[in-house]
């Protein structure tokens, strides 16, 4: 039977995709159904048709799976943040696990994975320390925030992300006020007018310090003391900022940041280290899973204070100070030079002085260190972006033939890449642990340790 656009269909939904998508299938073809469940009996739309498989739509729910929960958030569905939030978070850890060991035995090729029991967490809401709400208006011309729908700019009125800290309204409450009260216009992304862009809000879970920065199409906000004389009432209340982008594009934060008042920074820990962080600073946004994820790449390194070690993709040093404290010195290399100002304060912060940091490419700073200094490595520790590691990166690592590498990875499809490479060069895979970062949504930290092979 040929399938086409707007046919409706009834599945039953076996298997999962990579975003979380319910997989089912009708005379041999395959349905890619969002927001259905395995174990879900379904009715759907078919609105895009290929020759052997297509995309639909969820129209009802006939059966509902075993695993399938009812959402903390009303908007779950139409909102672009949480992809499986109507999946039991026992089965999206499965899901979570079952996807990084496909990745690894499809686009690595491995067999026997090494795979840890994945590390969850133990309250899968609440947990984001950091949120960027758009500003804009809806159809009646009120101003709102929320959150952007899936692939979409059209915005979700929400002020209670269920992902979010209970700060955050209270935040958004106070902004809209005031701009309602004082005619200060959200920005239009189709005509460039208007000032207020977005809301940043980030909050220390350790230190219970509130950080919001006003993103504006412009230099000044008007009647701005009474803003930040309503933001100082908030219990924790420590730096409000304004960062000024008036670029005609999507990204969210321009280079130029005023302080209103306050602090220019929130302090937060993970394990003993404390962190200093500035509304442009990248910081884990789930600090207490995150203080899992380093103990196991703390664990994965073995070290035992004789060790040089390399962290390649470094950031504002976070993983680099939690290895100093059992290395004999660790070097940090990061593309941001903010970032790298971030790393040497945080270092100072907590009196740590056997690290040093380069501002670079990782996969130019590490080969010309190499090459013309001769520097080495017991070991290395890589946390790339999504798209992985650089090829001479890679083979600049197995030049340098360090004992040990633990690569830290946000996407276990490019992992999977990079280990087939390295592993096929001289080292093998030893152990592979999911950690959870990031629950009710699709995506996933995986932390692998690669051994020398024994000659």
């Amino acid at each position: 039977m040929e399938f086409r656009k707007n046919d409706v269909i009834t599945l039953e939904i076996e298997d999962c995709g990579i975003d979380g998508e319910g997989i089912g299938k009708a005379d041999g073809f395959t349905v890619f159904v969002k927001d259905a469940v395995i174990g879900d009996t379904v009715r759907a739309k078919i609105m895009k048709a290929k020759k052997n498989y297509g995309y639909a739509r969820l129209l009802e729910v006939l059966k509902p799976s075993p695993y399938r929960v009812e959402p903390k958030c009303a908007y779950a569905r139409q909102c672009g943040g949480c992809q499986i939030q109507e999946l039991s978070y026992e089965q999206q850890l499965v899901f979570k696990e079952a996807k990084v060991r496909g990745h690894l035995e499809r686009i690595g090729g491995f067999k026997e994975i090494p795979m840890e029991p994945v590390i969850g967490m133990e309250e899968p809401y609440h947990y984001r320390n950091k949120a960027q709400f758009p500003v804009g208006k809806n159809k009646e011309g009120r101003i709102i925030t929320g959150f952007y729908a899936g692939r979409t700019h059209t915005i979700i009125e929400n002020r209670e992300c269920a992902l979010g800290v209970p700060e955050n309204k209270e935040v958004l409450d106070r902004v809209i006020s005031y701009m309602e009260t004082y005619g200060v216009e959200p920005y239009d992304e189709i005509t460039g007018k208007g000032l207020v862009r977005h809301i940043l809000i980030r909050y220390g879970f350790f230190t219970g310090e509130v950080m919001v920065c006003i993103i504006a199409n412009g230099k000044s906000l008007p009647n701005c003391e009474k803003l930040v004389e309503t933001l100082r009432e908030i219990p924790g209340m420590t730096s409000i900022t304004l960062n000024i982008n008036r670029s005609r594009s999507n990204v969210i934060l321009g280079d130029e940041l005023h302080l209103l008042w306050g602090s220019p920074y929130i302090t937060d820990k993970i394990g003993e280290i404390s962190y200093q962080i500035s509304p442009l600073s990248f910081y884990q946004v789930n600090p207490r899973q995150t203080g899992k994820l380093y103990a196991k790449v703390l664990e994965y390194a073995d070290l035992h204070g004789a060790e040089t070690v390399w962290d390649l993709y470094c950031g504002i040093g976070t993983i680099s100070l939690f290895l100093a404290q059992q290395a004999k010195f660790v070097r940090g290399v990061e593309i941001v030079p903010a970032a790298i100002e971030d790393a040497q304060r945080n270092a100072a912060l907590n009196q740590i002085q056997n690290t040093e940091f380069f501002v670079g490419k990782a996969e130019e700073v590490l080969p010309r260190e190499y090459e013309k200094n001769g520097v080495y490595a017991d070991v290395i520790v890589v946390d790339p972006p999504r798209k992985g590691c650089d090829g001479v990166l890679l083979d600049t690592i197995l030049k340098m033939q360090p004992k040990r590498v633990v690569y830290v990875s946000c996407d276990s499809a490019t992992l999977a890449r990079d280990l087939k490479y390295l592993c096929g060069n001289g080292y093998e895979l030893k152990k592979v642990c999911v950690v959870d970062q990031f629950g009710n949504t699709v995506h996933v930290e995986t932390v692998a340790l690669l051994t020398k092979k024994a000659r």
